[in-house]
């Protein structure tokens, strides 16, 4: 099958062609994304995946049978944790086409490392729900181990009370004017996540002020004495996911907040201001993704606002 296929870096005028992929991986693997072809542009334009040197397709004929994509970060310390991502459409599965991608992507991923961060330790991460068929036999058998778990929560919408705000903070929803501040709180907030690293201006408006951003539920919190923000709040919405199953759902991407105002009541704020903003708005769910070994406990401060787990994710890594 590997030899009938043609393989090639993925280009920008790949978007349809991935979108296609895409969804007939969803069609058969369930995991809740489905993709318009802006979606998938918006990936091929992400300032830190090098196509040319570190992607790869398969094609047969016009169909793309499988990718792989590499994407590093803007900065690393001791270790450069760079993102795998890739699939494989059910038609070509279990013919060694996977397996070629993973391995293609652990040589790009050196490649790409050795360019932009060659001093730290490199680590190739794979994220994917840990319900996909054949997934973790084809990492394990490439060397890669599970280290960390993720749970997608989800909140049915309906009549939703706003949250009191904590005396001596005020509540603003996201503007141009504001938008550096949400970028701030998040990379100042995240600092203690794993794995994390700060978004630079062109990452932030590739991954986050883009088409599915949507800024009516999004919300900052500052404190008033100071004007420094201190928590923040952002939502994106995928409209090719309310086409495939009808609801509308708002993804809390981004809940972060400054280390030293936690525990004093600021997610808990920008959640119950984000969730009835949400239904105001007409969407029936809220969800959002959260790692199951948070220092920040925010797995715990999620289930009290009445978010349910759904699904599990397993972070897959190989020290290259």
């Amino acid at each position: 099958m590997r030899d009938t296929l043609t393989w090639r870096p993925l280009t920008r005028e790949d978007a349809k062609a991935s979108a296609d992929l895409l969804n007939a991986i969803e069609a058969e693997d369930g995991i809740g994304e489905n993709y318009t072809e802006e979606d998938t542009l918006q990936e091929l334009i992400d300032p830190y995946a090098d196509l040319e040197r570190a992607s790869l397709a398969a094609f047969d004929g016009d169909v793309m049978a499988g990718y792989m994509k590499i994407r590093f970060k803007p900065t690393a310390e001791e270790v450069h944790r760079v993102f795998l991502d890739g699939g494989v459409h059910p038609g070509y599965r279990r013919r060694g086409v996977g397996t070629a991608l993973v391995d293609a992507g652990v040589e790009a991923a050196k490649v790409v490392h050795a360019l932009h961060h060659p001093a730290s330790k490199l680590v190739v991460d794979v994220n994917r729900p840990e319900k996909v068929a054949g997934l973790a036999e084809l990492l394990r058998s490439r060397g890669f181990a599970a280290v960390r778990y993720f749970q997608r929560m989800e909140h049915a919408l309906g009549a939703v009370g706003g949250a009191a705000i904590p005396d001596g903070f005020l509540v603003e929803p996201w503007s141009e004017r504001n938008d550096e501040d949400f970028r701030n709180v998040r990379n100042e907030a995240y600092r203690d996540y794993w794995g994390a690293v700060p978004m630079p201006v062109d990452l932030w408006k590739n991954k986050i002020t883009n088409q599915t951003f949507r800024p009516e539920v999004g919300f900052l919190l500052r404190e008033k004495a100071t004007g420094v923000p201190v928590g923040m709040l952002v939502t994106m919405y995928w409209e090719a996911d309310t086409e495939a199953t009808g609801v509308r759902d708002a993804h809390f991407m981004l809940i972060g907040t400054l280390r030293e105002y936690r525990r004093r009541g600021v997610a808990g704020t920008l959640m119950g201001h984000a969730l009835r903003a949400a239904a105001e708005q007409g969407y029936d769910r809220a969800s959002l993704n959260v790692d199951s070994a948070s220092p920040s406990g925010a797995f715990g401060v999620f289930e009290k606002a009445g978010f349910a787990p759904t699904m599990r994710y397993v972070r897959w890594a190989l020290e290259a």
